[in-house]
């Protein structure tokens, strides 16, 4: 009974979190949105439901036609005057850009769409202690500066810059399996270094 009852979780529980967060989401871009859905609803009378479906349409189809515009050579003119425009009445403008950029930008650029997974001894190459982590950046010098993940968050971590006899790269290990590993807190990580 034991075992068909966890069975029955195992099952059930992923579904019941994602619906979860799903609901949480888009309570949240509701709460965001909703002086644009009260002006949707209130002229025609339509649900809020359909209100906030109108309006998250019509914002994505602003982000394409915006994306659209940007990509052709006046544009993105415009976009590079707008950007000058928006530094200066705003010093945090471009740190909040590259940190959006790193997660929905150019995936080349990006390290958390094609870094390289390493094992790292962040406490020098005589520690048997390692730490799993990203390559950000090599450099001239043959040094690496990699991004070490905390679990369960993958996207909170520390950076270290590191010698290259405390990098071992994996490059058999594929990022979104390691990402995994730190999601799950380390679990797994027996199967990913096993080779």
């Amino acid at each position: 009974m034991k075992k068909i009852f966890i069975g029955g979780v195992m099952v059930l529980l992923p579904v019941v979190i994602l619906a979860a967060a799903f609901k949480w989401l888009f309570a949240l871009i509701t709460n965001w949105i909703q002086p644009l859905t009260n002006l949707v609803v209130a002229d025609n009378r339509l649900p809020e439901l359909v209100g906030d479906l109108i309006v998250i349409a019509i914002i994505l189809v602003l982000c394409f036609v915006v994306g659209t515009l940007v990509s052709t050579r006046i544009g993105a003119w415009a976009h590079r005057l707008f950007d000058r425009y928006l530094l200066k009445l705003a010093p945090g403008y471009r740190m909040v850009k590259e940190v959006i950029a790193q997660f929905f930008g150019d995936a080349s650029k990006s390290p958390f769409a094609n870094g390289e997974v390493a094992r790292v001894k962040i406490f020098g190459p005589q520690c048997p202690t390692s730490v799993t982590a990203i390559v950000t950046s090599r450099h001239d010098s043959g040094d690496f500066t990699v991004f070490v993940p905390t679990g369960p968050n993958p996207t909170s971590g520390n950076m270290y810059h590191l010698k290259p006899d405390q990098v071992e790269l994996r490059p058999d290990i594929k990022l979104e399996d390691m990402m995994r590993t730190i999601i799950a807190c380390g679990a797994g990580s027996g199967d990913l270094y096993k080779s």
